[in-house]
């Protein structure tokens, strides 16, 4: 995970310098989808390259999702709360449109949660963890990179500087995307702060691949005996 972290440094890094000008935008968002692609699944960009996120699911088994580590996250957990924070970006505040989660989703994936998790607590991510379909989970990971993958290809230079809008923010609390606790209404503020290529930076791609390292270290640490 150490060589994907400074892989992923290096591209963060050229990301942040080509995308914001407006003769180097193009090849910036190139950069952007290419970045975008390696923490979904290769179905999203339709290509045969097996992806980070490919790599991690690879003989993983369902038992090793769902340990909670010392961090008191689970590989589930993980891929919902960088999926579902992926899902009201995108869609509500970049693409301004309304997100993939739904009623018919959620009840997909058996669980009760509709906000990133970020305020869950040990039990709750015990609960989550025991109730969520993985496959589902798989496929609503696989429709919101879609959706953002045709929201980054439609983005244009003047887009960058679009300031984040009240009534989205609103939207994002109608949705369900955060809940009224301190770990978790910050977001609200911290996101509210930021213009789209912000956004871009964090969460979309900087704040994806912050959480893989735990969830290989998980996935590692199952298949030496650890636990």
């Amino acid at each position: 995970m150490a060589s994907i972290t400074r892989i992923w440094n290096e591209k963060q890094k050229n990301l942040k310098a080509l995308l914001p000008v407006e003769k180097t935008f193009n090849k910036g968002k190139e950069l952007l989808l290419e970045m975008h692609s390696l923490v979904h699944d290769k179905k999203v960009y339709n290509t045969k390259i097996e992806t980070f996120y490919d790599n991690l699911w690879e003989n993983l088994n369902e038992d090793t999702c769902k340990i909670i580590s010392n961090k008191e996250t689970s590989i589930v957990w993980n891929i919902w709360h960088i999926t579902r924070i992926e899902d009201l970006i995108a869609n509500i505040i970049i693409g301004n449109k309304e997100t993939i989660f739904n009623k018919e989703i959620q009840t997909k994936l058996g669980i009760k949660i509709k906000d990133t998790g970020n305020a869950m607590t040990y039990s709750e991510i015990e609960t989550f963890n025991k109730s969520v379909n993985i496959n589902e989970l798989k496929e609503y990971r696989v429709k919101v990179g879609k959706s953002t993958k045709r929201i980054i290809e439609a983005l244009e230079f003047g887009d960058l500087k679009r300031k984040v809008e009240k009534d989205q923010l609103e939207k994002i609390m109608q949705n369900g995307g955060l809940v009224d606790d301190p770990k978790s209404i910050w977001l609200l503020d911290f996101w509210g702060r930021k213009n789209i290529f912000g956004l871009i930076m964090m969460p979309i791609t900087r704040h994806q691949i912050n959480h893989f390292p735990d969830c290989f270290n998980i996935k590692q640490r199952k298949n030496r005996s650890g636990w």
